[in-house]
């Protein structure tokens, strides 16, 4: 059993599964969470944008023995279910036969992993929100219930998400802190599709579903009772956007005339459109993480992401699954664990966050191109072919979790420049399916490598 005095600031997903690993090495845990405890408080609507478990999420989950647990709340998609603007319907795998990723509710899955934080020990205080961190004398400061609270630590990780109080704290007392922030030009805005009768899914259940329309798009995710939580990402400026917006027969007119197979599946939608608010999406990069051997930020509060290849949560969860393979290495040697944390970690954090966006403009607009999803089955072919030589970009990121996120960027990157040049061969469309295609596409990339 160690002795130091851990604290974890966030109550969130990385946070909740952090404790749980910490715990498991022995170490004593106390979470501090600005907001009430969740599993006790009323839903608050519109803010939940379902999540895309995959396999490095699952893989960290596995390692302290809560994937069975988790995955008992989560639904497999085994495909994008394309929703064109004529009315027709395309699906396309998300990878070989018996890949796949899991919808899972953000709120009943920071249950589950609280649950299971307490079940080992961890103790969970809410309605703590940080104020300040003394770096000289180790302790941390809270305002609780209108009173001030100060706390001793050992170790400090700030795992309070995208607008982190722990980070502002390292930022201010740090001369050479960097940061960036970027938010992109879409807002987004939750619009929950109810259950058939008896419960029945109203769309394909193992799927995400997506209407794409060139600079915007609705997805929607199942959810375990039948509804799916669908989420609109839209501009919040300019000719079509949520400025615009403003009225009920607004809101019907444009829904009509842009995603006319919703409005039925939606029978409150102008009441849920007025309701539920509209949020930002942020990318967030700063640097240094650490502080010595006593503090590290991890997850959103070190690399907030946009949600668009669903790897937010993931990526908090390799941090996790990375932080205590390095404890495993290192024993109790701090400076060196949340050093060489730090190294490995930011180059895949910053390539993850140049994915998601890129990923974003794939969804919104490509996914509606015949040229785009030609390539798609180009690729996909070229896997099944020869798997060893050709991985998509997407099974890279989201089904080999041995592939550092900064290794599939560069790899991306090479293969989307080969691609492009192969979709401009003459006759592509019907001569793709042959094996001195996919010769000259493999030689092409041993030549870029």
């Amino acid at each position: 059993m160690f002795h130091k005095q851990i604290i974890i600031t966030g109550a969130g997903l990385v946070g909740s599964l952090l404790a749980i690993y910490l715990r498991r090495k022995g170490y004593s845990v106390s979470i501090y969470e600005r907001r009430g405890d969740m599993r006790k408080e009323a839903v608050e609507a519109g803010r939940s944008i379902n999540l895309a478990l995959s396999d490095r999420g699952i893989k960290a989950l596995r390692e302290v023995g809560i994937a069975d647990a988790v995955l008992e709340i989560a639904i497999p998609m085994h495909g994008r279910h394309l929703h064109q603007p004529d009315g027709t319907h395309a699906f396309q795998p998300y990878g070989k036969e018996g890949q796949y990723i899991n919808s899972v509710s953000r709120r009943e899955l920071n249950c589950t992993l609280m649950d299971l934080a307490e079940r080992e020990g961890v103790v969970l205080n809410f309605g703590h929100a940080c104020t300040g961190v003394d770096w000289k004398t180790n302790t941390i400061s809270f305002a609780a219930q209108g009173s001030a609270e100060t706390r001793q630590f050992d170790l400090l990780f700030g795992a309070d998400g995208a607008y982190s109080a722990t980070r502002l704290a390292h930022m201010l007392q740090h001369q050479k802190f960097e940061y960036q922030q970027h938010y992109i030009d879409c807002g987004y805005k939750e619009l929950s599709i109810p259950a058939g009768p008896g419960g029945s899914f109203l769309l394909e259940k193992n799927a995400l579903h997506i209407w794409p329309r060139g600079n915007y798009m609705l997805i929607a995710l199942p959810n375990l009772d039948g509804t799916f939580t669908g989420t609109l990402f839209f501009p919040f400026e300019g000719e079509t956007s949520f400025e615009k917006l403003t009225t009920k027969e607004a809101v019907t007119d444009f829904f009509a005339r842009t995603f006319p197979d919703v409005v039925p599946l939606v029978p409150d939608l102008e009441d849920q459109f007025f309701r539920n608010p509209t949020a930002s999406l942020v990318t967030v990069k700063c640097f240094p993480w650490v502080r010595e051997d006593k503090f590290s930020l991890i997850g959103d509060a070190a690399h907030a992401i946009v949600p668009f290849f669903g790897q937010g949560m993931n990526a908090g969860f390799e941090d996790c699954s990375v932080l205590a393979g390095l404890v495993e290495q290192h024993g109790e040697d701090w400076g060196t664990i949340l050093q060489q944390f730090q190294e490995l970690r930011k180059p895949d954090a910053d390539a993850i966050a140049d994915l998601a966006v890129n990923n974003f403009t794939e969804m919104r607009s490509r996914t509606a191109d015949p040229k785009f999803l030609l390539q798609k089955k180009i690729e996909a072919w070229l896997h099944e072919q020869h798997p060893d030589q050709w991985i998509p970009a997407y099974s890279q990121v989201t089904f080999s979790p041995q592939i550092r996120y900064s290794e599939a960027l560069r790899n991306m990157l090479r293969q989307e420049a080969i691609m492009q040049e192969v979709m401009q061969e003459p006759g592509i469309e019907s001569n793709w399916q042959k094996e001195e295609v996919a010769a000259r596409i493999i030689s092409m990339k041993s030549q870029a490598t």
